[in-house]
């Protein structure tokens, strides 16, 4: 009923705005300086994926799936209620498949209210994405130039936060071409009982989580007034932009595991550096390169492995992977991501495609064999990132448990069809 509640609204809002200004924001003032404004947008998933090694599906063998979902559910609602007060909600949720259509819940995921002393020092506070590392952390994925984002980035994803998201107060600013975020976050009440070798997230009283993130911006200046505005994919051209950034995020006593019958607790400690490029090339014919390198130090305590799949809806698996298309993507140790995207010149009919690829290469220390995952991809922007098609192909190792080693066994692969629409 809630959900309800707030679909009406925001269809409310949005009519409303539509109507006067045929978009979907409502000035305030004659200037526009205030305003209150909506958006709303899908990602319709079609994806056939060679499962990992004893996959099932309602019990059932499953060496394979086809299936259809929405990925991602957005619908928003921001305010410019006063120059400096900024308010912003976002609702919605992932993943609508065959496991979860029956119950599938509408939900708050950002809600906060922003107060702006100066354009270098914003203090914000409530339920949000705004958290430092890298520009990964807090990126827009509406905007993205692969099909999905790169997910390992969000190293506690749905465990001590929500969907990436949390309690917590911020600040944030950009001094000349310095652009900063600073993060305090009030972790979620979660974990499991300790037990002997196995580290995993402690059952204790959650310690705050705090993380920073400084980008130089040597070209032009990025957004920062939404916790997603600057962490673009890709600007499909229409910036020039040139960042190196470098980043932390620490929580103590995260992890933990009984050590002869005694239990031990570690510290949660991560540092990256990053490069983002994003040019136009020729702008008569519209062509751009849009390129991205980082370096990820990630620590949850000793040999910690955590495997994740994007969208699953099975169960069962006898390999290290587990079910699906799950994946060692977060652990202890190192991570290089790097994403490359060429975007070819204007068709007849204003249309472009943008080839890209994608790999994750890490060197986690609970693994014998390094982990390699690759994605290729090709877009088809119908109206920039608000009507376009992507299919995308991921590349995935499979590990087992040899003679005491961890080691990679066999690949397998996915594609994704996406097909996205944004109104805003």
């Amino acid at each position: 009923m809630k959900s309800t509640k707030i679909l009406f609204l925001l269809l409310f809002i949005a009519s409303s705005s539509y109507s006067q200004s045929n978009k979907l924001k409502l000035n305030l003032d004659e200037s526009g300086k205030t305003y209150i404004k909506a958006s709303v947008s899908m990602q319709l998933w079609a994806r056939y994926f060679d499962t990992n090694p004893g996959t099932t599906i309602s019990g059932e063998s499953a060496d394979n799936v086809f299936d259809l979902s929405v990925r991602r559910l957005r619908m928003g609602v921001s305010a410019q209620l006063t120059p400096r007060l900024y308010v912003y909600s976002l609702f919605g949720g992932n993943n609508i498949n065959a496991a979860t259509e029956k119950d599938f819940q509408f939900e708050v995921l950002d809600l906060f209210a922003e107060y702006e002393f100066a354009k270098e020092f914003s203090v914000g506070m409530g339920e949000s994405g705004w958290e430092g590392l890298s520009r990964w952390n807090v990126r827009s994925s509406s905007s993205l130039m692969a099909v999905d984002a790169p997910l390992f980035s969000l190293l506690t994803v749905n465990k001590n936060d929500d969907n990436g998201r949390g309690l917590g107060i911020w600040t944030k600013g950009q001094v000349g071409k310095f652009d900063y975020i600073l993060s305090l976050k009030d972790p979620v009440q979660f974990g499991v009982i300790s037990t002997e070798g196995k580290i995993d997230f402690a059952k204790n009283k959650p310690r705050k989580r705090i993380s920073g993130y400084v980008k130089y911006e040597f070209l032009d200046n990025e957004s920062n007034k939404s916790p997603y505005s600057g962490g673009t994919g890709t600007y499909v051209g229409t910036k020039n932009i040139l960042n190196l950034g470098i980043g932390f995020m620490n929580q103590p006593k995260m992890t933990s595991q009984l050590v002869n019958g005694e239990e031990k607790f570690y510290d949660f400690k991560n540092w990256a550096v990053d490069l983002f490029y994003d040019a136009p090339i020729n702008k008569e014919k519209g062509t751009a390169i849009t390129s991205y390198l980082g370096y990820y130090n990630t620590d949850f305590g000793p040999d910690y492995i955590r495997n994740v799949g994007s969208n699953d809806i099975t169960s069962g698996g006898t390999s290290f992977n587990g079910s699906g298309n799950d994946f060692p993507m977060m652990g202890t140790g190192s991570t290089l991501f790097f994403q490359l995207g060429y975007l070819l010149p204007k068709a007849k009919n204003n249309s472009q495609l943008q080839p890209n690829i994608a790999i994750q290469y890490s060197d986690f220390d609970g693994l014998d064999d390094s982990m390699i995952v690759y994605d290729l991809g090709i877009i088809c922007y119908f109206k920039g990132h608000s009507n376009k098609l992507s299919l995308g192909y991921q590349n995935r190792p499979v590990y087992q448990s040899l003679n005491n080693q961890l080691k990679v066994d066999e690949r397998k692969g996915m594609f994704v069809l996406q097909y996205q629409i944004e109104i805003n």
